[in-house]
């Protein structure tokens, strides 16, 4: 496996199990925290290794991992299915994201390359002409959440990649096994096997990677306590960071009421609403809410939940009963204080049904933090001002969404919600992998999406040619 050949003093394994039925998947060896300065050592030799690589080769590479994963998408899904707990369906769209997050970064290493300086617009400097250039930072170290086990290492990887950077990629260890298998690939393709080193290891091993002084950005997709906890040991190094969120959905009364329906079960409840965007709150209308709330729970009790190799089955399990627990002691803890809930909370192992509640009191902290779970709470809202107000409430915003066919509506929303993106008639969870990606306030800090990526990756170099006078 790649970078996992290195000796350590750990001969302690990580055991890789099915969510849904605990079976073994597979193990890898875990990464010692003291084994920190033999990764580095080898990521240096990468980060030499890779900025010589010229910009041709590199996207050459990028293009043929892309090929091979389509090739063997169907592999990579039932990975993910079996590691992640994610249904067969939706670890397909996953790895068919991931080989279009592939071809982006193999686009983007054949240009962003820099631009003239017109020097000459300014007054002394007329005798001058030169340009910029985007050179490679060196060692990027990325940290991945379990939730997209494949194209979110695909985010990390690929712009750091078509960038000329070196990698520490450190994979959640609940799902190892797609990230290992992506590197594998990229390996085969051409990519020297010292430009990416995978390091699988708990939080020790977390802290020695972002503290170490050679690694010049963290690239981290996790959970906000993490990410105030990388902040505080990272040192003088970029930080890119995707914490979280808490996604409103605000639902108008000139909406087509079906049409958000529809697409507020999906955004709710995709991947066992393990989904950093998924719709966490649905704020609805008065004059439509009982409306909307009837069929959103008639279509929410259609929904499947169970083995995910089912072609039926609409939602898998959870990660773990840890998560099942917390999610289930958040809903507990809003039903003491005066919740209605609707439908669901019957947790079963690492099943949890679709979940939603009403009439949550506001210091909930399902209503303030993200739930990262398949629960929903529906709140119905007077005027457009009030609905702002709600969504805007938490201190978690990636996305958000309105439901309106008023096109002014529409746009004075999207000004005026805090939020990385905004979606109209749309919910929160639709996310293409070439736009910026990221969040407002704790939400994040700096943004994926493989062009920004790419360019929070790079630096600038400034070049200055100043002609003689003779």
């Amino acid at each position: 496996m790649p970078g996992l050949a290195l000796k350590t003093s750990s001969s302690d394994e990580i055991i890789v199990c099915n969510p849904f039925d605990g079976s073994l998947i597979g193990a890898v060896r875990e990464t010692d925290a003291n084994a920190v300065d033999l990764l580095l050592k080898r990521a240096r030799r990468g980060a030499q290794i890779a900025r010589s690589l010229p910009r041709h080769q590199r996207s050459a590479i990028l293009e043929k991992a892309a090929a091979a994963v389509e090739e063997r998408k169907e592999e990579f899904a039932l990975l993910i299915v079996r590691e992640a707990g994610k249904t067969i369906t939706q670890a397909r769209k996953e790895a068919t994201r991931c080989v279009n997050t592939l071809k982006l970064s193999a686009e983007e290493a054949k240009r962003n390359a820099g631009e003239v300086i017109p020097f000459d617009a300014y007054a002394g400097s007329e005798s001058r002409q030169g340009w910029y250039t985007r050179e490679p930072l060196g060692i990027i170290t990325a940290i991945t959440p379990h939730n997209d086990p494949l194209n979110l290492v695909a985010h990390k990887l690929g712009p750091a990649i078509a960038g000329a950077n070196a990698v520490l990629l450190k994979p959640s260890e609940l799902t190892p096994l797609s990230a290992i298998k992506l590197v594998e690939v990229l390996i085969e393709s051409g990519l020297p096997d010292e430009v990416v080193t995978v390091a699988v290891g708990g939080a020790d091993l977390g802290k020695a990677l972002v503290s170490a002084k050679d690694v010049r950005m963290i690239s981290f997709t996790g959970g906000f306590a993490t990410g105030e906890a990388i902040a505080k040991s990272a040192g003088i190094k970029k930080l890119a960071m995707d914490l979280g969120g808490n996604a409103p959905v605000i639902v108008t009364e000139n909406s087509d009421v079906d049409a958000a329906v529809e697409d507020c079960v999906s955004g709710s409840f995709w991947a066992a609403g393990q989904n950093c965007i998924g719709t966490q709150r649905i704020l609805v209308q008065r004059p439509i809410y009982e409306r909307f709330k009837t069929e959103f729970l008639a279509q929410s009790a259609k929904l499947k939940t169970g083995d995910p190799m089912d072609p039926d089955t609409d939602m898998g399990p959870m990660i773990s009963e840890h998560a099942v627990t917390r999610a289930a002691a958040m809903v507990e803890r809003a039903i003491a204080a005066g919740a209605t809930l609707l439908c669901g909370h019957k947790p079963s192992g690492t099943l949890y049904p679709p979940t939603v509640l009403e009439n949550v009191p506001a210091a909930c902290d399902v209503l303030n933090d993200e739930v990262f779970a398949p629960v929903v709470i529906l709140q119905p809202f007077g005027s457009l001002d009030e609905a702002i107000e709600l969504a805007n409430n938490p201190e978690y915003s990636l996305h958000a969404g309105i439901f309106t066919n008023d096109l002014t509506e529409a746009l004075d929303a999207a000004k005026r919600i805090d939020a990385g993106g905004v979606m109209i008639n749309q919910s929160s969870d639709y996310r293409f992998d070439a736009m910026p990606f990221g969040g407002f306030k704790y939400g994040s800090m700096g943004r994926e999406g493989v062009r920004f990526a790419y360019e929070d990756m790079t630096q600038p170099k400034v070049v200055c040619i100043t002609r003689l006078q003779r």
